[in-house]
């Protein structure tokens, strides 16, 4: 391209990009194009090709940061400043009806009456995107909902959401990634012809699309972002603009430049929902995206408040599904998977069905009560459909096909992959085997626990590298990670000798970890973080939660029948035993006074706002150090809340209800209270 021989002035830069912004809209917004994409590209390519030759220009909200970057090594994982929970799922109309009068109910209003505000659910990928002043500069997945993967450069390319806003808003703004149909068919018959897999579907294409490493990659795949939700830009404070309730929400971010959904609506009561619900599936499948059902929000913002959520679902809200969709098959075998953690899992093979707008040839079965629930056989006839038009199942065997010659199920006694014997749980239904660490199934898995956050908090060890040192077959169980080398690391793909210093460093700065998560990086079964707390402070050291009888266990709060023989049978494993015992040796877990009470001792104390000098994970561990448990909201039973800065609705609460309040001064006195 000819550029001009005198520089650009900024004047002729902000033009060249309000120009190719006005086109974004009038596209997206307005469905009214005026130029074609061969004329918008050209445009963009103008801006590249000024950017690049006068990089003082360059800005991260420009519109040539649509084409994507350069690739990423890896996805950073960032906590969400706001969990992204998923929404309680109704299947039929009478469930649908009892959550609108449970609603109405409690908020003592008629449920004919109740406003809902109505929109597609979509099916793609979550994503909470963060702007600051105006300005884009973080997107996240939902991933585990605390947590999800940085994926910016992969959601710059989406060309319709906005990099700038017309406003300096600072926010979080959440949505919807999606492919429309016709993209998706043309991407699945460019693979074909390079000889790739096709997607097999809409869902999983757009979801595969964002999580490219590569930027670019993600900018041809003509990905659509639906905005559904906004919130502050931190706990306590107020939305940064005027809105009463949700369809309000909407308005404004379609106002900000998002796309919303056009079909939303606002309607009243279980007779509304269900009409608009009814009219939905009539024209589903003319919709250009895939939806799996509709989303009823209660309207008003503070009847939201009002009902609030539950521990995982808000209880203003729900998500209502569309009827699974079914076919028939034929069971042509059942055989055991071993999961990650152990556990086997009946599989049903069966003649391949397209069904929900997928090709299934295995299905889950749970465990072994399921399958002679179900009475599925080898050689029967089965009903087969997509929970949620996500999850495979085996509704029923239709008996009256049955062959003659049908085999019922039998599990196996020995793992199939290790060949260890098989244990079934004393009060439950599933069976795991007992190799632990032996099995090839569960190594990964297993040494990866180890390494974690929350267990020995390795920095560097993440599954990707420790399945990297398994397959270099420099590791085999969590006693070798202390035996690597700079030279062994360093021989590693993406490792040099830098990186690979660090990561020995790392390790070896993870000896002397505090009992409770040594007990939690053993990966015990039923030992979850709470309770590896609660073994340490009842057992003090590891010599004697190691001579631990099943009687010892079950005296501790929380500990039933199954996770006290797992224990046992752990300890008393030749393998597993020596292990945890050669660890410890090795790494000398911290001592604590066995059944000590601290000052703080059964009290309750809540954690709001951030502190001076005390990271939250530092605030958790001195608090649990002094006897208290540590819960995430207030109640009349929380004994004392500890505030920092940017306290928000937990210190308004405790002050509403009269609770002590402690600075981090009073608090760290506190707990060093004789």
């Amino acid at each position: 391209m000819n550029l001009p021989a005198e520089s650009p002035s900024l004047l002729q830069i902000t033009s060249l990009r309000a120009d190719i912004e006005r086109h974004q809209r009038l596209y997206h917004q307005k469905d009214a194009p005026e130029i074609s994409d061969a004329q918008y590209d050209a445009l963009i390519r103008k801006l590249i090709a000024i950017e690049a030759q006068y990089p003082q220009f360059a800005t991260p909200d420009s519109p040539s940061m649509r084409i994507g970057g350069k690739p990423l090594k890896a996805f950073r994982e960032v906590a969400h400043a706001f969990p992204m929970l998923s929404l309680k799922d109704v299947m039929d109309a009478e469930e649908a009806r009892a959550a609108v009068d449970a609603a109405a109910g409690e908020l003592g209003v008629d449920p004919a009456e109740l406003e809902y505000c109505m929109e597609l659910k979509f099916d793609g990928l979550a994503i909470s995107l963060r702007y600051m002043d105006g300005v884009l500069v973080e997107a996240l997945t939902r991933g585990d909902g605390a947590a999800g993967e940085e994926v910016t450069a992969q959601v710059r390319t989406i060309r319709n959401v906005p990099l700038r806003l017309p406003e300096p808003l600072s926010l979080h703004v959440r949505g919807e990634v999606v492919m429309e149909r016709g993209v998706f068919e043309s991407l699945n018959e460019q693979r074909k012809a390079t000889g790739k897999k096709p997607f097999v579907n809409m869902r999983n294409a757009a979801a595969g699309s964002v999580r490219q490493l590569d930027p670019k990659e993600t900018a041809v795949r003509r990905l659509k972002f639906f905005a559904y939700g906004a919130a502050p830009r931190s706990e306590g404070e107020s939305l940064p603009f005027e809105a009463s309730r949700q369809s309000e929400v909407l308005a404004y971010l379609n106002r900000l430049g998002f796309t919303v959904d056009a079909m939303a609506a606002v309607v009243k009561g279980f007779a509304g929902i269900q009409q608009w619900f009814d009219h939905v599936g009539t024209i589903r499948s003319a919709i250009e995206f895939d939806i799996d059902g509709a989303v009823a929000k209660v309207d008003d913002l503070q009847l939201q408040q009002k009902l609030g959520w539950n521990s995982r679902t808000p209880r203003f809200a729900m998500a209502y599904k569309f009827p699974p969709q079914e076919a028939l098959s034929v069971v042509r075998s059942l055989v055991c998977q071993v999961g990650r953690t152990g556990k086997l899992t009946p599989v049903a093979k069966i003649d391949p069905v397209f069904v929900g707008g997928v090709t299934v040839s295995s299905v889950t079965l749970h465990n072994e009560d399921q399958v002679h629930l179900k009475d599925v056989r080898i050689g029967d006839t089965v009903v087969v459909r997509r929970a949620g038009d996500v999850i495979p199942e085996i509704v029923r065997s239709v008996a009256e096909l049955r062959p003659a010659a049908a085999e019922k199920f039998i599990m196996s006694p020995h793992c199939p992959v290790c060949a260890a014997p098989v244990v079934k749980e004393e009060d439950g239904a599933d069976y795991r085997c007992s190799g632990g660490l032996s099995c090839d199934a569960q190594r990964l898995f297993r040494m990866t626990h180890f390494t974690s956050r929350l267990a020995m908090n390795i920095e560097g060890l993440a599954e990707q590298t420790v399945a990297a040192l398994i397959e270099a077959g420099l590791v085999r169980r969590p006693l070798d990670f202390y035996h690597l080398t700079v030279q062994q690391i360093a021989s590693l793909d993406r490792f040099g000798q830098q990186s690979a210093t660090n990561l020995i460093d790392a390790i070896e700065g993870s000896k002397k970890p505090s009992l409770a998560r040594f007990i939690y990086a053993l990966g015990i079964g039923g030992v979850g973080e709470a309770t590896a707390k609660d073994l340490a402070r009842a057992f003090g050291s590891w010599s004697e939660f190691a001579s631990a009888t099943q009687p010892q266990l079950l005296s501790i709060r929380d500990i039933g029948p199954t996770t006290a023989a797992n224990i046992v049978r752990f300890l008393a494993d030749d393998a597993e035993g020596d292990e945890a015992s050669a660890l410890a040796e090795l790494l000398q877990p911290q001592v604590l006074a066995a059944g000590g009470a601290g000052a703080l001792q059964g009290k309750t104390i809540v954690l709001t706002g951030t502190f001076p000098t005390l990271s939250r994970e530092q605030a958790t561990a001195l608090a649990e150090a002094a006897g208290a448990k540590v819960a995430g909201s207030v109640s009349r039973r929380t004994f004392a809340v500890v505030a920092g800065a940017e306290a928000g609705s937990k210190l308004a609460k405790a002050e509403e209800l009269g609770i002590l309040v402690w600075d981090e001064a009073a608090f760290i006195a506190a707990c060093a209270a004789p």
